[in-house]
């Protein structure tokens, strides 16, 4: 992984020529190991986490983000947004991301302005590019940098940096926004939302890392990696019974296993390769 390291030295030398950043902050691999990046660089007198709180993001996950922020030493802001009050994203489009990143980027620039951050910063990779990613266009049209894609560095390599920088985010499943769950077209509610996040915590909790429960009306399915699927199988009724009390009437096991942007696999051609 020398390669990695030799990009980590680019990544550093990008940042400090932005001099004072604002990072957008979710807590996930590739925003924590770009604020860690980041307070390295320039130090924390010249960095802004910022955590966007609403209907899609955990509260788990908020305070995961809160804690990481801390123990990384960084100034730390949580501002509280709402993707469903967007214009057309409740609709679930085909580019809902799009609406997603322009209005977070669009709350967290002022931010910026006003602490003296002119830079706004966000953790797009390099396994994104070549993909269906609307909110990549987003950042580009309002400015956003995206350090660890310009320096072409991928997951894989982020997740060995992260180890040997001593993040615990190294091995962290990864995570979308809870609508990703949701087929597009399907109107996003808050109680689909719920659903899904209250299912999904209760599979964490039986020991089930890398998954998601796909949000089909009254059917969940879930995916979890091929090897624990007959593991889920194992503990049927009672994933039943509590996903019956969370409201589905149905849940089944997607025998393919878990893997991201399933739900894309209903789209178009051009769009197939979106990840989510």
């Amino acid at each position: 992984m020398h390669e990695a390291w030799e990009k980590y030295e680019r990544l550093l030398a990008q940042i400090r020529g932005l001099q004072r950043v604002l990072v957008a902050f979710s807590g996930g691999v590739d925003s924590t190991f770009l604020l860690k990046a980041s307070l390295e660089a320039v130090g924390p007198e010249n960095v802004l986490a910022v955590t966007a709180d609403s209907e899609t993001y955990p509260e788990r996950e908020r305070d995961a983000a809160t804690e990481l922020a801390a123990e990384l030493g960084s100034p730390h802001v949580v501002i509280e947004t709402s993707e469903l009050a967007i214009p057309g994203y409740a609709e679930n489009p085909v580019n809902r991301c799009y609406f997603c990143k322009f209005d977070l980027f669009s709350h967290l620039a002022p931010i910026g302005r006003e602490r003296g951050f002119e830079h706004l910063v966000f953790g797009a990779i390099a396994d994104d590019l070549g993909d269906f990613r609307p909110g990549l266009q987003a950042a580009k049209e309002q400015g956003v940098h995206a350090p660890l894609q310009d320096v072409m560095l991928y997951k894989r390599e982020i997740r060995h940096l992260s180890k040997a920088l001593g993040l615990r985010t190294w091995d962290k499943p990864s995570m979308a926004c809870l609508s990703s769950r949701i087929p597009y077209g399907e109107r996003i509610t808050v109680e689909k939302l719920s659903m899904v996040d209250q299912a999904e915590f209760f599979l964490q909790q039986l020991g089930f890392r890398q998954l998601r429960v796909r949000h089909h009306e009254s059917t969940a399915r879930i995916e979890v990696p091929p090897e624990q699927i007959v593991d889920v199988a194992k503990l049927a009724d009672m994933i039943t019974t509590k996903f019956q009390e969370i409201g589905y009437r149905y849940v089944t096991l997607d025998l393919q296993g878990y893997r991201t942007g399933s739900l894309n696999e209903l789209l178009p051609k051009y769009a197939v390769s979106a990840r989510q």
